[in-house]
């Protein structure tokens, strides 16, 4: 599927190039067929930054009354925002940028939707095509910065060929497995003319994503689950991705056994449905986390066996078969060999296992685990969940305490609302202690972990979902990344609500510290300075900066908390505002910690309930 083009001195290595320039006249410039194919497209919003090479687009989107632009602060700002909204939406996120820096800039939103597998269409202006390979000025190959990082990208150098090339984009970032793609446009492909039809013909030789699943492989899945003693249902993002969450519920309470919902599967399966065990991985529940390790079944759905949830993977599951089922079929076999391996998309493949399921079970005979529920693995299960639940103590000096602060937040705020986190300890429990019941509430980094995320993803959302509550979960280091783009909120009217639990730390990072480096807090502090008699004190002393005088700077609403005893009326405080961002204070207590941990590179078999508290399991069947 891929080409080079002939046109340029020094062609854009590894990317498709479309085409060569053509001088003859004609109805539109390409600039023009570009805002066109949006419109008809359906796309309602772009997050960007005009440009030197991305400018003659930007002419015509003035015009647009069906394509809403927001202009950001900061192209990574622009990423994560599109990012958000697809998140929030289910529609393509699309994101414009000018060429060498602002293109670049771009990058680590763009791996972040490649990990976390999000429909997002990043167009990005590109030096004339008899400039490229010069190093001409603001000239950078983003097409082949980019490959490693976006499912497929594209170098036009033809406005005749501009509506079909961003036709195909959006067809390859929103089929099969999600992801993101590069649409890098020749600034004198935006300024040639071309006549414009829609819809272009799309010719993407090669690209067939395999949807149905096989049906001699769901038999075998179906007649495992029927066999099975401990299955579980190892729910993944691509349940999410796939609009699949009905057919999820109906098939857990078919087969009547426990799920897990890793970090991007949240929301996918009721929080509250007594089959649901949480979150598996470093920091899921013990109840997750073991309910793996003892399992004889585990049916993978639209997950991928990342090493967050497997820990060290030689010693994950060792009891347990394997269907593994996924659209891409690069994922299945690639850490864990599947026993029954299952191509397709996630809806299809559990609509199907629903049918074929029924048709097992109506042959199993009565006595058997499956046909009575598997009540001696519930029995398990049941233990572990009543002896290691989620908690948190308070701090004992009367300080905010995190966790305290998100579980309020979850519970005062209005139904549906969207919570968008960073990456750190405060998205661990702000996956924890609020209660998700729908998809697409929760939204955060998964697999970059990029800090810096929150705020402008949760702009995104709230662009997407105006009627919908957003809180964006922040840390201070997090927050600090990002947090221009309050301004964009605030002079966009896009109303989020911003709470940035701080602790006064890189929260995370000196949780590591504590734990295995002696409690040597080595760069970890944020608010105070080397020479500050309070630097052993990570968050007291001068706060710089001062969250509420920065908020109120950018148009937002500041707000510090620090007394638990005002903690709920903050948060209704923060809650009645609409017209204008929030932005929230928590001072919280520095040496909170996430639990239950797994450390890196160790087995799930030794996670710690609490500091230094490991689960005993007794003589659990195995």
């Amino acid at each position: 599927m891929t080409e080079q083009s002939t046109a340029a001195p020094k062609p854009q290595p590894r990317a498709r190039t479309v085409g060569q320039q053509k001088a003859a006249p004609a109805g539109m410039t390409g600039a023009q067929s570009l805002i066109r194919s949006l419109e008809e497209i359906g796309a309602d919003t772009v997050f960007g930054i005009p440009g030197g090479c991305i400018l003659p687009a930007y002419d015509p989107l003035m015009d647009s009354d069906r394509v809403r632009h927001v202009l950001v602060r900061h192209e990574q700002g622009a990423g994560h925002a599109a990012t958000g909204y697809a998140q929030a939406t289910g529609k393509v996120g699309v994101c414009m940028a000018t060429s060498g820096p602002g293109a670049t800039n771009l990058v680590t939103p763009l791996a972040d939707a490649h990990m976390d597998s999000v429909p997002l269409v990043a167009i990005t202006g590109q030096v004339a095509s008899g400039a490229i390979g010069t190093d001409a000025f603001q000239e950078a190959d983003i097409c082949g910065i980019s490959m490693p990082v976006t499912k497929h990208n594209f170098l036009v150098t033809d406005p005749d060929e501009i509506a079909r090339t961003i036709a195909e984009a959006f067809h390859i970032a929103s089929t099969g497995r999600p992801g993101p793609v590069v649409v890098d446009i020749a600034k004198d492909a935006l300024q040639g003319r071309t006549t414009f039809e829609w819809p272009p013909v799309c010719d993407l030789p090669g690209y067939r994503p395999v949807t149905k699943p096989h049906a001699k492989q769901i038999r075998e899945a179906a007649k495992l689950i029927a066999e099975a003693r401990r299955p579980v249902l190892y729910v993944g993002g691509g349940v999410v991705k796939a609009k699949a969450t009905a057919e999820l519920k109906v098939l857990a309470e078919l087969t009547r056994a426990p799920v897990t919902t890793t970090l991007m599967a949240i929301g996918s399966f009721p929080d509250s449905h007594p089959q649901h065990l949480g979150m598996p991985g470093m920091h899921g529940s013990v109840a997750a986390v073991t309910s793996l390790q003892k399992a004889d079944l585990i049916v993978a759905l639209g997950a991928r066996f990342d090493d967050r949830v497997t820990g060290k993977l030689d010693s994950f599951a060792p009891l347990a078969k394997i269907v593994h089922a996924d659209i891409d079929p690069a994922e299945i076999g690639k850490n864990r060999a599947a026993d029954v391996p299952i191509v397709g998309d996630a809806r299809e493949v559990i609509a199907d296992l629903v049918v074929a399921v029924q048709a097992e079970m109506s042959e199993v005979t009565a006595g058997s685990a499956a046909a009575a529920g598997y009540p001696d693995w519930w029995k398990q299960l049941d233990r572990w969940r009543e002896t290691y639940p989620l908690g948190y103590d308070l701090p004992e000096d009367g300080s905010l305490s995190p966790q305290q602060v998100i579980e309020r937040i979850g519970e005062l705020a209005p139904e549906d609302t969207v919570y968008a986190a960073g990456v750190g300890q405060h998205q661990m429990w702000a996956a924890h202690y609020i209660g998700y019941e729908r998809p697409a509430t929760w939204l955060n980094s998964g697999g970059l972990g990029t800090m810096g995320y929150a705020v402008p993803a949760a702009l995104g959302a709230k662009v997407g979902r105006p009627q919908s509550t957003v809180w964006a979960i922040d840390g201070d280091g997090c927050f600090q990344m990002t947090n221009q783009e309050l301004a964009t909120a605030a002079l966009n009217g896009v109303p989020i609500k911003v709470a940035i639990i701080n602790n006064g730390a890189l929260g995370m990072v000196r949780q590591w510290q504590t734990l295995f480096y002696n409690q040597r807090y080595s760069n970890t502090k944020l608010h105070t300075g080397p020479g500050d008699e309070d630097a052993q004190q990570p968050n007291k002393g001068t706060r710089c900066p001062d969250f509420v005088k920065l908020a109120e700077a950018m148009g937002c609403v500041g707000i510090r908390c620090e007394d638990p005893e005002e903690l709920d009326a903050v948060i209704e405080k923060a809650n009645a505002i609409n017209d204008r961002p929030v932005v929230v204070d928590f001072i919280v207590h520095e040496d909170a910690m996430v639990w239950p941990m797994v450390a890196a590179g160790t087995s799930n078999d030794e996670v710690m309930a609490a500091r230094g508290v490991r689960p005993d399991f007794g003589d659990d069947e195995e």
